[in-house]
């Protein structure tokens, strides 16, 4: 071979070694980025998680108290929702939004009406009903308006928002309307903590075997401690940023918050996001750039059911992720906004691009494979020879985004079960690890789901639901 022919192949293959490597680079760079934003982010929320401190009850008899509980087709639960909150909150007015369900949801909510005059049915019908739990909210908040006495002071008058399936605790409106809650008149909104009464449940699958069990148990018990301890220790150092965020079970406004919404353009009688798939999150949003406050109580909870079933699960966080995506519309008010603390924006542009990273991490993963399987046929010395030098370092960034997710099993057998070994926690820590990984899943999906358009929100059937009832609903983009 020509000495010039040899030459010119071997510059040929160190520049294609160079850009490997420039591309591998990157995507060590990136990742590692990745993971020292998540790093920060877990290092704030676990320190405000193990320093939060409890305020003292108020007086809910200074308010008056409304909780809506939006159905569509839950004559499973909505029953034992009613007994329940009648029980936990004897002060509040019950309003049941019957979403045009197909079973028995309307009749046993009239039922239940007869007996108690604190019971109210809202009644949609189609072509208005089905298009959304934010149009569902805003029926509510308008009956709730033209039925309240003339004279009334609205700033007193709370409106409280329960899952079909919610329990509320007992004490939980002391807690919201606590000194440091709505007891300050510049807070707009509450939310509590959320966690799932079915975790301890031995036998979620009655009639199954043991593996499916075992499974169903873990999915539960890993709901449980993402809300009880890593979605709390978020919305703890979302009170600290001003960014609390508001969840669709458990979130309690204050009336004149929700007016000065409405007030806006082209939301008269609307201070929910009727196009969202997201709606509580995103009036959280409204109200906080509307100039109004919101933290968060953990010492009053509100508790669901966790589900058991994994299709289900997916469903459910894939319109999650999706109303997440949705959210970036917002970015640019957040930034603009004087209502914003820096670090509150820096928090919300983490929630808004959490699952972008995670689908660009699903993208660059088959990228950065095919690179390292290229370059082991083609260039097998100079590739070890990479590998064996940023491996270390990549191991490592490995490592350490999954320590941090396994220390959320101990902070949670700290503080909701004391009573249960180390081991345990050490246990329930790696599956927390293992779970996490449902968000490439749910993220990538929902980026799908947008690409196509399909926008529908789907309801999340209960877990004593063996049929489908209706069709998913057809959203605008």
């Amino acid at each position: 071979m020509p000495d010039a022919l040899h030459e010119w192949i071997v510059l040929r293959q160190d520049a294609v070694v160079w850009v490997a490597g420039l591309i591998s680079l990157a995507l060590v760079g990136y990742m590692a980025l990745v993971f020292g934003r998540f790093l920060v982010y877990w290092a704030g929320s676990r320190h405000a998680f193990r320093h939060g401190r409890p305020a003292e009850p108020g007086d809910p008899a200074a308010f008056r108290w409304h909780l809506v509980i939006p159905c569509r087709d839950e004559e499973a639960v909505v029953t034992q929702t009613l007994d329940g909150l009648r029980t936990s909150a004897p002060e509040a007015h019950l309003w049941v939004i019957d979403d045009d369900s197909e079973d028995a949801t309307r009749e046993l909510v009239l039922a239940a009406a007869a007996r108690d005059p604190r019971i109210h049915l809202v009644q949609r019908r189609r072509p208005h009903a089905r298009i959304g739990k934010g149009a569902a909210l805003n029926a509510a908040y308008r009956e709730i308006s033209a039925r309240l006495p003339e004279g009334t002071d609205r700033s007193r008058v709370v409106i409280g928002v329960v899952d079909a399936d919610g329990q509320l605790d007992p004490g939980t409106l002391a807690r919201v309307c606590n000194p440091k809650a709505l007891g300050r008149p510049d807070t707009g909104a509450v939310q509590i903590g959320v966690r799932m009464r079915n975790a301890d449940d031995e036998l979620p699958l009655p009639g199954r075997g043991r593996l499916a069990n075992a499974l169903a148990r873990a999915l539960v018990r890993m709901q449980d401690v993402e809300f009880q301890a890593t979605n709390t220790g978020m919305q703890l150092l979302r009170r600290r940023t001003g960014s609390v965020g508001l969840g669709g079970n458990g979130q309690f406004v204050r009336l004149t918050a929700l007016d000065s919404l409405t007030a806006e353009e082209g939301r008269a009688g609307r201070p929910w996001p009727e196009r969202a798939l997201l709606e509580d999150y995103e009036s959280g949003l409204d109200l906080r750039l509307a100039g109004w406050r919101l933290t968060h109580v953990t010492e009053a909870q509100v508790s669901q059911e966790g589900l058991i079933s994994p299709r289900r699960f997916l469903t459910q966080r894939t319109r999650w992720a999706q109303g997440n995506m949705q959210c970036l519309r917002y970015t640019g008010r957040v930034l603009r906004s004087p209502h914003y603390t820096a670090t509150g924006k820096a928090e919300v542009l983490y929630t808004f691009l959490q699952p972008v990273v995670c689908v660009l991490l699903v993208l660059l993963f088959p990228v950065s494979l095919g690179i390292t399987g290229a370059g082991l046929v083609l260039f097998p010395e100079e590739t070890a020879e990479f590998q064996l030098r940023f491996g270390p370092w990549m191991l490592l960034a490995f490592v350490l985004a999954t320590l941090p997710m396994v220390f959320w099993g101990f902070a949670y057998r700290r503080a909701v079960h004391p009573d249960r070994g180390r081991l345990t926690g050490l246990l329930w820590g790696v599956l927390v690890w293992l779970y996490a990984y449902h968000l490439f899943v749910v993220a990538t999906r929902a980026a799908v789901r947008m690409l196509l358009g399909r926008n529908g929100w789907a309801k999340t059937r209960r877990n004593a639901e063996k049929t489908t009832l209706g069709a998913p609903t057809a959203l605008e983009s």
